[in-house]
């Protein structure tokens, strides 16, 4: 590590990098940004902390991609186009081989989806790692949590349980084998953001949310703010092969936690009215990203996932929440 870096070199050495599309980037007391005539600005914050999100030794460059793929998730699921980032640091030394990791795993996803980082902040404590995403979106435009109408079709993109099924592996709590480890392993660390897919969704869904804490607790946002419920298909939910192998061994259990409760999918839930079917079919199509119907928008409140005999599944919790 070299000494003597103050964290003004610090960012300047990592974090500067050019951004022609905002008035003014990083350097001064605050970005000045020119949004699109007709637009709206989609406006979103995540933080991760070491040792809840991550794990202390997690691999820099991987924590770096997932950093900004978690708010790159939030704003595929409004259904808006990411355009500008802020990254503020809490690191407890200055480590300057893990910051060029970090920052090479950050800029690497930043210039795949066309993000510049325009501003943000560093000091030194725990290991905290906070993003604010901002993105355009046509005014009245955004896919938004509280349009699912009664009679809508639910559907998930890609597949669930595979980070969840990771996680439990690196805990102990499960055994996978090195090559159902290492697929897995990649929903964890390298979540793809479906800003594609949310950008084909406007004006075809009438609700959308990424799967960040769990399909349970994600869609049971879209169904409190639309006043709605919904049955669900537990056979109907994508999940990797190894996770149903895992439910015919008697760990149905573990299985039905990993898809519905595991979180860190960062797939969108999205429900769309039954005449857009072909479209939706269309949209996975053209994208070579699968999307599954899983069930229905009713009326009522709550979520009822049906088992293949048709009885009710029932969980302990539906999702991750941090202080439950």
């Amino acid at each position: 590590m070299k000494r003597g870096a103050s964290e003004f070199d610090l960012i300047r050495r990592y974090f500067t990098r050019p951004a022609p599309s905002a008035a003014l980037g990083v350097g001064d007391d605050a970005a000045l940004l020119r949004v699109g005539r007709g637009m709206e600005l989609a406006v979103s914050t995540d933080t991760l902390v070491s040792g809840t999100h991550f794990f202390p030794d997690a691999d820099p460059f991987l924590l770096g991609h997932k950093t900004l793929a978690v708010n790159l998730s939030d704003l595929a699921a409004m259904g808006a186009q990411p355009r500008w980032a802020l990254l503020s640091l809490s690191l407890p030394v200055a480590d300057e081989r893990w910051l060029e990791r970090f920052s090479a795993g950050f800029f690497a996803l930043a210039e795949q989806y066309g993000v510049e980082l325009v501003g943000g902040d560093t000091t030194r404590g725990p290991i905290n790692l906070c993003v604010t995403i901002l993105g355009e979106v046509p005014q009245g435009a955004a896919l938004r949590r509280d349009g699912a109408k009664t009679g809508d079709d639910v559907w998930v993109s890609g597949s669930l349980g595979s980070a969840a099924l990771a996680l439990a592996h690196k805990r102990g709590t499960v055994r996978l084998l090195p090559a159902e480890f290492a697929s897995c392993a990649a929903a964890l660390h390298q979540p793809v953001p479906r800003v594609a897919l949310g950008l084909a969704l406007r004006g075809v869904a009438h609700s959308a949310i990424d799967i960040s804490d769990g399909l349970l607790a994600d869609l049971g946002h879209i169904l409190e703010n639309s006043a709605a419920g919904a049955e669900i298909e537990f056979d109907a939910l994508p999940v990797p092969d190894v996770l149903r192998a895992l439910s015919s061994q008697g760990s149905g259990e573990m299985a039905q936690h990993c898809a519905l409760a595991g979180g860190d999918d960062y797939e969108l839930c999205f429900t769309a009215p039954v005449s857009r079917r072909t479209e939706v079919e269309s949209i996975s199509g053209r994208s070579s990203l699968p999307l599954a119907r899983i069930g229905s928008i009713v009326a009522g409140g709550g979520c009822i996932v049906r088992a293949p005999d048709g009885s009710a599944i029932h969980l302990e919790k539906s999702g991750y929440d941090h202080f439950r």
